[in-house]
């Protein structure tokens, strides 16, 4: 069993789901869940789905909010080392799901943009059989160093490092490095045609091969792409007949290519896991299992 510790946002979600278009300045009807959110939680609760030993390290507020986030990441099987923040809340985001199933995101960091150095213990990094970070981490400057830290620490211990660029709007080419030093990048489609300046997936993945060891670019509807800049593997979506909500889906697919990959995978292989566990995340509401 591999032990993997994510790096990066524990969030509440507001999940609004919308049965018709938004309407501005009126209504529109929706249904409004809470779940437990953030890229680096889910992608936590994937892995233990998949198979895998998470170890969740981030920050949340002194509230009732960040202590009911950690009590139902421990249900789900993650164990976690998430630092208690005085001064902020823990983060939120509202999420609006239209009708088809794609997500909208306006989120508030709170407690994550403090994340400090001393979050993630020698111990925990000197267990670990991978380091992966979620991208929100290194994008807020207030969390950056650390995540840039925790990269280099995991690196001089022997450790692989991946990371997830996570927010298209928010990118920029300098995220190439804060990002450096990983052997695995994990971009969707816009974020790798942001981050090349490629507009075809395949060209764009070859191009930030050079600057990561492998680079996986997820497609959707159709399936994703492996490429260590010279070869190239493709691997289908898996169908789903009524997608519910595609929040989540790429923490899905990042714990299934990653629980594949550490138990000695193929690209192929390490893809269709990626693809199974993304697509039983669109046919439930939420980010998580």
């Amino acid at each position: 069993m591999s032990r993997i510790i994510i790096l990066g946002d524990v969030m509440v979600d507001v999940v609004t789901r919308l049965s018709a278009p938004l309407a501005a300045g009126s209504d529109a009807p929706a249904v409004i869940r809470f779940h437990g959110g953030g890229s680096a939680a889910n992608t936590a609760a994937w892995l233990a789905r998949a198979g895998a030993e998470p170890v969740l390290v981030g920050r949340v507020g002194d509230d009732e909010r960040g202590r009911a986030a950690g009590d139902e990441l421990r249900a789900a099987g993650v164990e976690t080392a998430l630092a208690v923040e005085p001064e902020l809340p823990t983060g939120t985001c509202v999420v609006l799901v239209g009708p088809d199933g794609e997500r909208t995101m306006a989120p508030d960091a709170g407690a994550n943009d403090a994340l400090k150095g001393i979050d993630l213990a020698d111990e925990l990094l000197a267990s670990a059989d991978h380091l992966h970070v979620a991208g929100y981490a290194l994008l807020r400057t207030g969390s950056r160093p650390a995540a840039r830290a925790a990269i280099a620490r995991a690196l001089e211990r022997g450790v692989t490092v991946s990371v997830d660029p996570s927010s298209a709007a928010l990118l920029s080419p300098e995220f190439l490095d804060h990002a450096a030093g990983a052997g695995l990048l994990l971009p969707n489609a816009d974020e790798a045609r942001m981050l090349s300046g490629e507009r075809d997936p395949e060209q764009a993945g070859r191009a930030l091969a050079t600057r990561f060891g492998e680079v996986v670019v997820t497609l959707g509807a159709q399936g994703a792409l492996w490429t260590d800049g010279r070869t190239s593997v493709r691997a289908e979506a898996v169908p789903v007949e009524d997608a519910v909500d595609s929040t989540g889906a790429g923490d899905a697919f990042a714990a299934g290519l990653l629980t594949a990959r550490l138990e000695g995978a193929a690209p192929a292989e390490a893809l269709a896991a990626g693809a199974r566990r993304a697509a039983e995340a669109v046919a439930r509401p939420g980010g998580r299992p």
